[in-house]
C-alpha cells in the first residue's frame, strides 16, 4: 500500500468510497491539534492541513490487519501508525472511507491530506501511482500470496496449478490484481475483481472462485475470518508500502517522514509492528539504530 505547504482546495475531485464524489468521514482520534492548521506540537514542523487541527486521511478501512473498523472505531497497523505520526505533529486524525480504486486521484484532488491504505510505492504500480501522487518514506515490506479453499480444492498449493477454467479473486486497483493479470490471465485463469478484499475471500469460502491473490500479511489475517480458506503460497514481488499525498504538499511529506523516523528511533514503531504482526521479524531498516 514516500509538512504541508498551503493546501488549496480545488475541484478536480475523483470518486472515493463507491463511485462518485461521496467520500464519507469516519471518526477522529489522536492528540489535540493546533489552531489554524499551521502549528505542530512542540518541536514539530509547522503544517497546514485541509482542516485546522486535523490530519484528514483517506483509507478503504476494510483491509485488516492494516486498517479496519471494529465496534465503530478505526483500528490496524496503518491506523495506529498514522495516529502516532499525527500526535507527533500535534494533530488529530479524521478518517475518510474511500474506494481504493480511486483513492489516488482523490488525494491529488485534496479530498484528504494523506492516504494510509497499505499502498505499494515500488515497482510498476508505484511508478504509475507516482505520476499522480507523492510518496512518503517506506514503512512496510510486503509480498503477495495465494489463498485457496483447502476443503474444496486441497490439491491447489501454488499458482502453477491454476489454469484454464479456474478463477482467482483480486481487489480492484491493487498490485495483486496487476500481478494476476500479468502472470495468471495468460494461462487462461479468469480474474474477478472485488471492491473490498474480504469479499473475494467470501467467494473463495463459497467455492465460486479457486484462489485469491492478495497481500500476504492481510491475507494471513483475513483467512482466519473465513474457515476453510488458507494462504498456501507467498509470492515475492519486492513491494514496499508508503503513505501517499498530493504532489503540491512537499512540506507535509517532509514532516510525516520526520515523524516516522522519530517513531522508528524511539521504539514506538517496533511496539506497533509487534502488536499487529506478532512473531514477525522487523526488517533492519525499521529497527532503532
Amino acid at each position: 500500500m514516500g509538512i504541508i505547504g498551503i493546501i488549496a482546495l480545488f475541484a478536480i475531485v475523483a470518486a472515493a468510497c463507491s463511485k462518485g464524489n461521496d467520500a464519507t468521514s469516519g471518526g477522529t482520534s489522536g492528540n489535540t491539534g493546533a489552531t489554524g492548521g499551521t502549528t505542530g506540537a512542540t518541536g514539530a514542523p509547522a503544517v497546514t492541513t485541509i482542516e485546522a487541527g486535523f490530519l484528514t486521511v483517506g483509507s478503504c478501512l476494510d483491509y485488516p490487519p492494516f486498517e479496519s473498523v471494529k465496534n465503530g472505531k478505526e483500528t490496524g497497523f496503518d491506523v495506529e501508525l498514522t495516529e502516532a505520526i499525527a500526535a507527533k505533529l500535534g494533530l488529530q486524525v479524521k478518517w475518510v472511507r474511500a474506494n481504493f480504486d480511486t483513492i489516488f486521484t482523490a488525494v491529488a484532488g485534496h479530498q484528504f491530506d494523506m492516504v494510509a491504505a497499505a499502498v505499494t510505492a515500488t515497482g510498476d504500480a508505484g511508478a504509475e501511482r507516482a505520476q499522480t501522487v507523492a510518496f512518503s518514506d517506506f514503512y512496510y515490506n510486503s509480498r503477495q500470496s495465494l489463498a485457496v479453499n483447502t476443503d474444496k480444492t486441497p490439491d491447489i498449493t501454488s499458482t502453477d496449478q491454476l489454469g484454464e477454467g479456474d478463477t482467482v479473486g483480486v481487489q480492484k486497483g491493487t498490485t495483486g490484481k496487476a500481478w494476476a493479470e500479468e502472470n495468471l490471465a495468460p494461462k487462461g485463469v479468469a480474474i474477478r475483481s472485488f471492491t473490498a478484499a474480504p469479499d473475494a475471500f467470501r467467494d473463495l469460502q463459497a467455492g465460486t472462485i479457486q484462489g485469491v491473490i492478495n497481500d500476504e500479511p492481510a491475507s494471513a489475517v483475513i483467512v482466519t475470518q473465513f474457515p476453510g480458506t488458507a494462504v498456501v503460497q507467498a509470492i515475492e514481488t519486492n513491494e514496499k508500502y508508503a503513505f501517499a499525498f498530493a504532489k503540491d504538499t512537499p512540506d507535509l511529506v517532509a514532516a510525516v517522514n520526520q515523524a516516522l523516523a522519530e517513531l522508528i528511533q524511539d521504539g514506538t514503531f517496533t511496539t506497533i509492528y509487534g502488536k499487529y504482526f506478532p512473531g514477525a521479524p522487523i526488517p533492519p531498516e525499521f529497527q532503532p539504530s
